[in-house]
């Protein structure tokens, strides 16, 4: 009997920690699909030449209907969000999955590797766009309840974005605690302000009929078409769903979906479809003209902190997002700082940060409303999410060991309809589509310049290094001086003598009594496990071998690392330890083959901007000897 308690006790402790994880990610996760309700119907009907009369209303609300469904219910929610990494999402994660899933195959992960680059690119492109369309479309509520303040929106949309992005230093946590009730306020009001139309005009529940989208294309033919690039506002921060799965799990994202954030998004699409259709005139802003003028203000109000969750959401995966970049080797270290000592997911990089505040103070400045961002906004959200769905089917095939046949009827299905949104966006890009498609291409080549760089640099160092085996065999013979203390060489390969230790050899005449070379190896999992972490390797006569290994989710810490080696043998007195570093200067050099003569002064820029490796893993400046070598690529 006691038994049968306890394991209620703990089954009822084990449901309230999954509601509770469940109410974060409504505050956190949905904020950025939470708020398409205020321009998507207006982007769709009220724009390229699109009339509101009955037909295109319930033809549109059939599209955004199955939209939802199949793309975030059944691509995401069901299939997607399947490939976690150790528990992390997010499509870098997703292309490091894909790569293990191929590891025989270097040509395969070089096109998964470019597949993965150029959707998180987009993704970038996605995180400067969506703070300037929601905070827009938020205070052009001012326009509905006093015209007359409508040269002031602009203006107030600044502000606030400048305050977003400046206490972002302070952490999430400053705004995070108030996320989940405003969000789940939010989703209440969605609700009802749809109810309130559905119970004067319920006929426009027919839209739940798939063929009213299918009469849609046949009679409208390619304004349908157009039109679609209006229906994927409704789904934007459907990848937010699963590149925030590391922090809140699948259990809870999916029940937070099904259960409150999707019934509650219908009924608002639904009733803004019921409003058109008895009043056609209240396409100029249906979500607001739902609102009872009384409300207006205080609604204006909520809208602008819900648009400023969703913002919060995407700049806080722009952070992750390069974080993992970095330690994947596809982006130049910067400075992170933690913002929390409970979570270490929440991080802010100062870099990234000044740079999506220029970006997104110029996209406000530039498009000055959320009709014209409208026609920026869908290409980076269907570049990423066909991205996603290529690196999907990868892991389903390779990684699942799904048959071919599932493959490709899973593929074809999601790809039509990726495929689909993207064409239809596509024919946007003359009117704002190119500012994120632009970005995205600029970041892609800095990522793929930087891993290039990196691998030339290292295929470079190992080619002009002594072979570590007969060298020792030669100190053995021919001793140097010998120091008391410990040298620990940061080095690339291990096979190989440290430009650093060959510098100090030939420089000062000396070599400690005991020399580790270190190697850092960067995995494609989030979390290193704990029996590869690190590996030692006794090559006598005082040289040692020391291989740690860190997830890409974590943050190297040298110092911390050395000081558990002694379980393997290894101890360290760091204040008899001194850490040597070859410090490379860049040169490019056109004779060479590796890269464009532009690509390697790119690269050579890029380096000597970078963040030192030596912060980067953490190592104390007291404790440094840094050397010059000179790289040509």
């Amino acid at each position: 009997m006691k038994t049968e308690q306890q394991g209620g006790d703990v089954q009822h402790a084990h449901g309230r920690r999954i509601g509770a994880l469940a109410l974060g990610a409504i505050g956190v996760v949905f904020g950025d699909i939470g708020t398409s309700p205020l321009y998507a119907m207006k982007e769709t009907l009220g724009t390229h030449g699109m009339s509101p009369h009955p037909a295109a209303v319930l033809g549109v609300l059939s599209l955004i209907f199955w939209s939802l469904i199949m793309v975030v219910s059944l691509k995401y929610v069901t299939f997607v969000m399947r490939a976690d990494n150790k528990g992390e999402g997010g499509i870098m994660a997703l292309m490091a999955l894909a790569q293990r899933s191929v590891s025989g195959s270097p040509r395969a992960r070089w096109v998964l590797a470019a597949i993965g680059i150029f959707g998180a690119s987009l993704f970038y492109g996605d995180g400067v766009i969506t703070p300037a369309i929601s905070v827009l479309s938020a205070v052009e509520g001012l326009e509905i309840a006093a015209p007359q303040l409508d040269t002031y929106v602009v203006p107030i949309c600044l502000v606030i974005i400048f305050v977003l992005f400046a206490v972002q230093r302070h952490g999430t946590n400053i705004v995070g605690k108030a996320f989940a009730p405003v969000m789940v306020l939010w989703f209440l009001v969605l609700a009802g302000l749809g109810i309130r139309q559905l119970v004067a005009h319920p006929q426009v529940l027919v839209a739940l009929n798939p063929w009213y989208a299918i009469t849609f294309f046949i009679e409208h033919g390619k304004l349908a078409f157009i039109a679609l690039g209006g229906v994927v506002l409704a789904l934007t921060g459907a990848e937010a769903l699963y590149a925030d799965m590391g922090h809140f799990g699948k259990r809870p994202i999916r029940l937070a979906w099904f259960g409150f954030v999707l019934p509650a998004l219908l009924i608002n699409y639904f009733g803004q479809g019921a409003l058109l259709l008895h009043d056609q005139t209240a396409i100029e802003n249906p979500f607001y003209k739902m609102v009872p003028e009384d409300w207006l203000y205080p609604m204006v109000a909520l809208a602008t902190m819900s648009a400023i969750i969703a913002s919060q959401a995407v700049i806080s995966g722009a952070f992750s997002m390069t974080r993992e970049a970095m330690s994947l080797g596809y982006s130049p270290r910067m400075a992170v700082v933690h913002t929390s000592h409970e979570m270490s997911g929440q991080i802010f990089v100062p870099w990234v940060n000044r740079l999506l505040l220029v970006l997104v103070l110029l996209a406000v400045i530039g498009f000055r409303s959320s009709n014209n961002l409208g026609a920026a906004y869908g290409i980076a959200v269907t570049g990423t999410m066909t991205m996603t769905t290529l690196l999907a089917l990868v892991v389903a095939r390779f990684r699942w060991h799904w048959h071919w046949s599932a493959v490709i009827t899973v593929g074809v299905i999601f790809l039509i309809v990726d495929v689909a949104f993207f064409g239809a966006n596509a024919l946007k890009i003359a009117h704002g589509g190119w500012f994120p498609l632009v970005l995205g291409v600029i970041i892609f080549t800095v990522m793929t310049t930087w891993r290039r760089g990196r691998d030339l640099v290292v295929r470079e160092i190992k080619q002009s290094g002594l072979a570590l085996e007969p060298f020792i065999a030669n100190i053995a013979d021919h001793p140097p001086l010998i120091v008391p203390g410990t040298a620990v060489f940061l080095t690339a390969n291990q096979n190989a003598v440290p430009h650093a230790m060959l510098h100090n050899l030939k420089h000062n005449k000396v070599l400690h009594e005991r020399n580790v070379l270190l190697t850092v190896e960067m995995l494609e999992t989030p979390v290193a496990d704990f029996e590869e972490r690190m590996e030692v390797f006794d090559y006598g006569n005082g040289f040692y071998g020391l291989q740690l290994r860190y997830g890409f989710a974590e943050d190297p810490n040298i110092p911390v690392s050395l000081s558990r080696a002694s379980a393997l043998g290894l101890d360290f007195d760091m204040m008899d330890t001194t850490f040597f570093l070859s410090r490379e200067t860049i040169v490019a050099d056109a004779r060479r083959p590796g890269m464009a003569l532009w690509r390697d002064k790119l690269f050579a820029f890029l380096a000597r901007n970078a963040m030192p490796a030596t912060a980067f893993f953490q190592i104390p400046g007291n404790r440094l000897i840094e050397l010059g070598a000179q790289v040509e690529i």
